[in-house]
């Protein structure tokens, strides 16, 4: 069964209303990508995570990802830190 976990930092963590959730089976595996992470998200949690997406990252296997196109290996103990800008430089 594919399974994903997702956690959530700072303005992540508060548009999403949580810090960490996992998806399952069906719903995991059809987040191929980092576009349909985030095109996930942004229809479950709305323009609040929508703006926090459109600055921030990914953080897919320890890797900094933004590219929408990039795949994801969704698998049994799958994990995206969806991180929001930070600031400085």
């Amino acid at each position: 069964m594919a399974e994903l976990r997702l956690r959530y930092f700072a303005a992540a963590a508060e548009a999403a209303g949580c810090e960490e959730e996992v998806l399952l089976g069906e719903e995991a595996a059809a987040l191929t990508t980092v576009g349909a992470v985030r095109a996930h998200l942004v229809a479950r949690y709305g323009p609040a995570m929508g703006h926090v997406l459109a600055q921030g990252s990914f953080l897919v296997d320890g890797v900094v990802r933004r590219e929408d196109a990039h795949p994801l290996a969704v698998g049994t103990g799958a994990r995206i830190d969806v991180l929001p800008p930070f600031a400085g430089g």
